[in-house]
């Protein structure tokens, strides 16, 4: 009997820091605002937790840009925190116009975002 009483321990254990497939889709902007070279060419950054998830493609003029691609992470655990950087690609240097973050929850939810130069992010997450 004592000899079960470790294994039972660690499957305990494990239940608390369960993981879970994180998928990020149907992310898409309106409004984002124009700079001095014309309408933004607009791509987001992905992170979650302590993970770069990756980034957009870049929406060349497109002040409304829907952006196809999808992103997993199957290290996720609730509450980690889920950011979304939506960034104006230039010659020089990319203009950073707002962040979005928020701490996931199991299941499918829908938000939207107010970005800090203007425009709003509009995406889905599936955590489970």
């Amino acid at each position: 009997m004592a000899s079960s009483l470790p294994l039972l321990l660690l499957s305990l254990c494990s239940l608390s820091v369960a993981q879970s497939q994180l998928k990020l889709f149907n992310l898409r902007a309106t409004g984002l605002p124009s700079d001095i070279f014309g309408t933004t060419d607009g791509y987001v950054k992905v992170f979650c937790g302590p993970a770069t998830l990756g980034a957009t493609s870049i929406r060349h003029n497109e002040a409304n840009p829907w952006w196809e691609e999808e992103f997993a992470y199957v290290k996720a655990q609730e509450n980690d925190i889920l950011r979304l950087e939506v960034h104006d690609s230039d010659l020089v240097f990319d203009d950073l116009l707002g962040v979005c973050q928020r701490q996931i929850k199991l299941g499918t939810h829908e938000y939207e975002c107010f970005l800090e130069e203007g425009g709003t992010l509009h995406y889905t997450y599936t955590l489970g």
